[in-house]
């Protein structure tokens, strides 16, 4: 769960491979489809511009399928050519405090309509956290393409709890950084 370095690749082949036959962490897998707050949980949610016009809208696309909606400087997806597909696992890897933590997630379904795309993952019991996690680009009928998150959650595991101030804190960090990630992806094409 916290490490000094990023794993070596057999190693994230192993730890993934056992985390795909676990189960959720939490009861309410897909919840995050029905767009409201999930009970007895900390429920988060951005919903930001990033910009206008069908190109912005499938860069924003290609921006997701990449995974490049998590900050690179302070986080990383393994692997990182993961398919947004249901039933990929990744492992999610967030350096705070000068150590790695590694999070597991499945992707539970994914969106894929004419006017929006994104998919939802849920933790994993290699996730110090449990809840679900909605990443979903849209166009509107004007044009305006829309980057939003909505998650829920609460601490799993005692460092969870222990931490929890910083926990929320690195969680309104990494929806402040991904928007301001997605805008900057769509702004380099």
């Amino acid at each position: 769960m916290i490490t000094l370095s990023l794993p070596q690749p057999v190693q994230l082949v192993r730890y993934l491979e056992i985390q795909s036959r676990l189960p959720f962490t939490y009861q309410q897998t897909g919840h995050t489809k029905l767009a409201k707050p999930a009970r007895r949980y900390n429920n988060d949610y951005l919903k930001v511009q990033i910009g206008q016009g069908d190109a912005d809208f499938r860069q924003a696309q290609e921006a997701i399928r990449r995974w490049r909606m998590f900050p690179g400087t302070w986080t990383r997806v393994l692997p990182q050519n993961a398919p947004i597909r249901e039933g990929t696992t990744v492992a999610v890897y967030i350096r705070s405090l000068g150590l790695w933590w590694r999070n597991a997630s499945r992707i539970i379904y994914t969106v894929e309509e004419p006017n929006c795309f994104g998919f939802a993952y849920g933790t994993l019991p290699g996730h110090i956290e449990k809840g679900e996690e909605l990443f979903l680009v849209e166009i509107q009928p004007d044009g305006a393409v829309y980057y939003e998150i909505r998650a829920f959650s609460l601490p799993r595991h005692w460092l969870a709890w222990l931490g929890y101030p910083l926990a929320r804190y690195l969680q309104a960090s990494f929806r402040r950084d991904s928007a301001k990630q997605m805008q900057a992806f769509i702004q380099q094409a």
